[in-house]
C-alpha cells in the first residue's frame, strides 16, 4: 500500500456535512488553489482548485514506487471536478482574507521533518497572493493546510477503492476499515465527495458485508 499522509496533525474537521452546492451566489471570479508536492508520498504531487461555492477540481500524479517493494493496487492519477461542502470553502475564503490573500511569509524555517511543500494560492478580483512552506508558523496557516490535506486524502481514497472494486474486491475490507478510521480522526475530511464509490459499495452484493456496513454508515455520516 502506498505511503499516505497520514501523519499530519489534523485538527481542522469543518463542513462534515452534505456537499451540495450553495444557493448564494459566489464571490466573483475567485479561486484558492493548494499544491502539494513530496516525492516520498504517493500521490507525489496533487493540487486542489477551489471556488466559493464549494465547486471545485482535483489532480494527483502517483510518484514511482520504492525499489524491492512488491506492488500493490493503488490509486490511478487522479483528474475529476468535485463539489465540497459550501461552508468549509467558506472558512477557506475566510482565512485567505485573513491572511492578506496569502501575502504572508508563512513557513517556519525549523529544522522540521520534511513533510511536503505546500503552497495555498488566492486569486481574485481584490488581488492575488501565495506562500509556499513546508511548515508554517502559523497555526491557522498549518491547520488550513492539513484540513485541505485530509481533503485531497479523502478523493484519492475514493479512486482507490474504485480500483479496488474492479481488480480486488477482497482488499475493499482492509481499504474500508482505514477510511473509516481516517474518517473518524480527521485525516480524511469531507466524505460526501466520494459519495458515488460508496453509495456502489453500500449496494454491491458481490462485496463483504462489512464493506457494504462501513460504505452506509460513511454515507450516512456524510449526509448528516
Amino acid at each position: 500500500m502506498s505511503v499516505r499522509w497520514s501523519t499530519m496533525a489534523v485538527v481542522l474537521v469543518l463542513g462534515a456535512g452534505a456537499c451540495a452546492a450553495s444557493a448564494q451566489e459566489p464571490a466573483r471570479d475567485a479561486v484558492i488553489q493548494v499544491d502539494f508536492s513530496n516525492p516520498e508520498l504517493n500521490p507525489s504531487h496533487w493540487t486542489l482548485t477551489l471556488h466559493p461555492d464549494g465547486s471545485g477540481h482535483f489532480r494527483s500524479e502517483m510518484g514511482k514506487p520504492p525499489q524491492g517493494e512488491l506492488q500493490e493496487i493503488d490509486a490511478p492519477d487522479v483528474d475529476r471536478d468535485v463539489q465540497l461542502n459550501p461552508t468549509f470553502a467558506t472558512h477557506v475564503f475566510e482565512e485567505a482574507q485573513r491572511h492578506k490573500l496569502f501575502n504572508v511569509e508563512c513557513d517556519s524555517h525549523l529544522k522540521v521533518a520534511f513533510q511536503g511543500w505546500k503552497t495555498l494560492r488566492y486569486t481574485g478580483p481584490e488581488g492575488n497572493g501565495s506562500c509556499t512552506f513546508n511548515f508554517s508558523k502559523d497555526k491557522e496557516i498549518q491547520e488550513l493546510s492539513d484540513s485541505l490535506g485530509a481533503v485531497a486524502e479523502t478523493i484519492v481514497e475514493g479512486a482507490r477503492l474504485e480500483m479496488l472494486l474492479q481488480h480486488d474486491r477482497l482488499g475493499l475490507d482492509k481499504e474500508m476499515e482505514f477510511l473509516v478510521d481516517a474518517a473518524g480522526n480527521g485525516r480524511a475530511q469531507q466524505i460526501c465527495v466520494i459519495k458515488g464509490i460508496l453509495a456502489r459499495l453500500a449496494q454491491d452484493d458481490e462485496v463483504m458485508e462489512r464493506v457494504r456496513k462501513r460504505a452506509r454508515m460513511l454515507l450516512t455520516q456524510g449526509a448528516s
